[in-house]
């Protein structure tokens, strides 16, 4: 550490910091769905807890950018800890007060709290990679996939720690021992946190809110209609049909979503080689002297291609819950579209990094984050009620229905590479 530059020190505490936060957010995400399934609540009812989660995901991801830009990331991933733990406080209270209105709350302060982390550590990546080095492009999608490649598999970690800590501990146990663990993270970012890490040159207006890119709105739609299709069968929907129609308890719930996210983590971080495409080299004379398998930076295209082949799971699967062999369509096709998912997800991530601003990366960055909440509200909504009226089936069709939207809207992204 203390050969290491001081921003790399920095951007590396932010990264551990993410990563521990992001270990009580997957354990209180599945501690939430299967507690409350047990006392008896519906999909719907489930899916309404998270409600205010994700919708100000939405509002903190369009501010947390604008106030990353004015006060340091550090502060706002500061500020994300301390949410959190008084999110988590909140449902330590008696069973009797944990009513829908109460939880709804204390998800609305986890929802900010989450935001306010991503936000930071994925604008960081752009302030620590050299602007001149010769493989910079190539340098920013590495550390874009390996960050959001293992938050993800941490994420599946907390996934399986939620339904073991459920098991063991109780509900309370369970969340007392996480807000215990993440007050010691949290005082501990508070002393060596330091560097003003985003801050813009020039103090960005309120008015600035909004992107004036074209690229970084269309890859915004996008990735709103991405994550819908996601949410829109896994968040409720998939957990609650696991435990009805499979009769699997908290133990194997959470451990199958746990390996799930784990193994879509690792796919993520291995993204740069999987969508690596041939690239032509050239003499400053623009003679071409040969191909070779290329570093080249993915672009539209590659947007298109993996979000096309994306785009027939949910279908397939659709069509195979009808069969005899429903388990092995459901079990087989998720493993399936979690990998071709990890590599359009980490994709988008790199992009909108590419495309940010280079002061003030945080703005760009967290309206970009606000569709990507924007399109988890829409998902997760829709996860309870079109699973409570129709079934899984309906929500895998509709889930394949905005994936082909995405796909359509991603046709308007620079044909070239804009980093």
């Amino acid at each position: 550490m203390a050969e290491m530059s001081p921003a790399l020190r920095q951007y590396l505490l932010i990264t551990g910091n993410y990563w521990a936060f992001t270990l009580t957010d997957g354990a209180l995400r599945m501690l939430v769905v299967l507690y409350f399934y047990q006392l008896g609540y519906g999909a719907l009812a489930i899916a309404m807890l998270f409600l205010f989660y994700e919708f100000f995901g939405v509002v903190t991801n369009l501010l947390g950018g604008w106030l990353g830009a004015r006060l340091g990331l550090n502060r706002t991933m500061n500020i994300g800890l301390g949410l959190q733990i008084v999110a988590l406080a909140m449902l330590l209270v008696p069973q009797a007060w944990l009513t829908i209105p109460w939880v709804m709350a204390a998800q609305a302060l986890s929802g900010i709290a989450k935001d306010l982390n991503k936000m930071s550590a994925k604008s960081a990546i752009k302030t620590l990679v050299p602007k001149d080095a010769a493989q910079a492009g190539q340098t920013l999608y590495r550390y874009v996939a390996l960050l959001t490649g293992s938050k993800n598999a941490l994420k599946g970690i907390g996934f399986f720690l939620g339904g073991a800590l459920l098991s063991l501990l109780g509900f309370a146990g369970a969340i007392a021992t996480m807000a215990a663990v993440l007050t010691l993270v949290w005082l501990s970012s508070l002393l060596f946190l330091k560097a003003e890490l985003g801050l813009a040159k020039n103090k960005p207006k309120f008015s600035e809110l909004f992107s004036k890119s074209r690229a970084v709105n269309i890859l915004s739609a996008a990735r709103l209609f991405l994550f819908a299709a996601r949410d829109v069968w896994f968040v409720v929907a998939l957990p609650v049909y696991l435990a009805s129609q499979f009769g699997w308890d908290h133990w194997q719930v959470g451990g199958f979503l746990a390996g799930w996210i784990i193994a879509y983590g690792l796919v993520q971080a291995l993204a740069p080689r999987l969508t690596a495409r041939t690239a032509r080299t050239a003499r400053t004379d623009g003679k071409t002297v040969g191909k070779h398998k290329g570093s080249a930076l993915p672009g539209r295209a590659a947007a298109l291609f993996w979000c096309g082949l994306l785009a027939l799971v949910p279908a397939l699967i659709a069509l195979g819950l009808g069969s005899q062999y429903s388990h092995v369509w459901l079990i087989g096709g998720l493993l399936l579209f979690g990998a071709l998912f990890a590599v359009n997800s980490s994709l988008h991530s790199f992009l909108i990094v590419s495309y940010a601003r280079e002061d003030g990366v945080s703005l760009d960055v967290g309206f970009y984050y606000m569709a990507n909440a924007a399109g988890r509200l829409l998902g997760t909504v829709l996860s309870g009620a079109l699973f409570q009226w129709w079934g899984l089936e309906a929500c895998l069709w509709v889930s394949s229905a905005m994936l082909l939207l995405t796909l359509i809207i991603s046709r308007g992204l620079p044909q070239e590479h804009e980093a």
